[in-house]
């Protein structure tokens, strides 16, 4: 299946085709998630395979900006007077944290063998890409930091969905919306508005996640004027699925054996672990009476931003609830991690 000299467009054509037939294929056997995990398996087998795969580039980031504001139409003023109640619950979120680095650093470290820059990175549950960046500022390894980080994100995604029509019976195949047949033209106007000019906004500040926290504020500022009072369609989310699904599994495409053996399995057991954790934190929140199970489930689990908001958008989770962790965490990550590398450096 290797075709080097393919080029981007054909390569990226190639990776459409195949994520439209996982989709198609998890529709038709009616599983979870379909238009997220259909595609994100498809494409991981299909780079294990050999196959040239490519992301979708700018395309797949403008579609992640609608996820950003399904989750900003949320925000109305019944939500944010729910805040006070939300703000108990995230004090756990930074000894989640360190409690995650305490055991996932020793791991990379001690176990696998991989350089301080690399472990140290790789065991920060942040975001993809963030981490990427300072774990090449600091002299680690991208390509195990992207494969670690990418298992992390693929093994949670694709584990909740199991765990919550298991136990909770939520289906996760039903459409994440109205119908696009139902929306008047003017709102998708006005969310296209918001989310290409709230992620480039974002992205000119230097913020985090922009394609989602930049459509996010903007949306919530909207909603909270009475300006905006819907969430985006469902085939409109679907689409955005799609792309995600696409963004993680080609993460894989030109994997080695020894990266597999090594990379691949560092992240699994990684996974292991923090899932050990979350558990832990997830009963506690529940026992606290601090929020449901599901949400308190969704908040703790410490996927990609932008998937966990896709399985709370289905689910009928509390967006305000499951969202404000990710951010916090996220934040708390890209923020103090760089500081702890460097004082744990000069202590090496």
């Amino acid at each position: 299946m290797k075709s080097p000299n393919m080029s981007p467009t054909a390569r990226r054509l190639l990776t459409f085709a195949l994520a439209a037939a996982g989709g198609a294929l998890f529709l038709a056997l009616h599983l979870p998630l379909p238009m997220l995990l259909g595609p994100m398996l498809a494409c991981l087998l299909a780079s294990l395979a050999g196959a040239p795969l490519m992301g979708a580039g700018k395309l797949g980031i403008f579609m992640r900006t609608f996820l950003g504001v399904a989750v900003g139409s949320s925000i109305t003023p019944e939500v944010v007077s729910q805040l006070p109640d939300i703000a108990v619950s995230l004090v756990f979120v930074p000894l989640f944290i360190l409690l995650i680095a305490l055991v996932g650093y020793p791991l990379f470290r001690r176990v696998f063998g991989f350089d301080h820059a690399t472990a140290w990175y790789a065991a920060m549950p942040g975001g993809l890409q963030d981490m990427l960046v300072f774990g090449e500022e600091a002299g680690g390894d991208i390509r195990a930091l992207s494969l670690i980080h990418a298992t992390r994100v693929l093994v949670i995604v694709t584990v909740a969905p199991v765990v919550m029509g298991w136990y909770w019976q939520v289906d996760l195949s039903q459409p994440p919306g109205a119908p696009i047949s139902a929306a008047d033209w003017r709102d998708m106007v006005l969310m296209v508005a918001c989310g290409f000019f709230g992620w480039r906004i974002a992205e000119r500040l230097g913020l985090f996640g922009a394609s989602i926290l930049g459509p996010m504020v903007l949306t919530a500022i909207l909603s909270l004027a009475g300006v905006v009072d819907h969430r985006p369609p469902a085939e409109v989310i679907q689409a955005a699925q799609f792309f995600i699904g696409i963004a993680v599994g080609v993460k894989y495409a030109g994997i080695t054996w020894q990266e597999l053996r090594i990379d691949v399995t560092a992240g699994l057991a990684y996974s292991l672990l923090l899932a050990l954790i979350s558990l832990i934190f997830i009963e506690g929140i529940v026992l606290l009476g601090l929020a449901p199970a599901l949400d308190a489930f969704l908040a703790f689990l410490p996927g990609g931003q932008a998937e966990m908001v896709v399985i709370a958008i289905i689910a009928g989770a509390d967006l305000a609830y499951v969202v404000s962790h990710h951010l916090l965490r996220i934040s708390l990550v890209i923020t103090l991690s760089p500081l702890a590398s460097r004082v744990l450096d000069r202590r090496r």
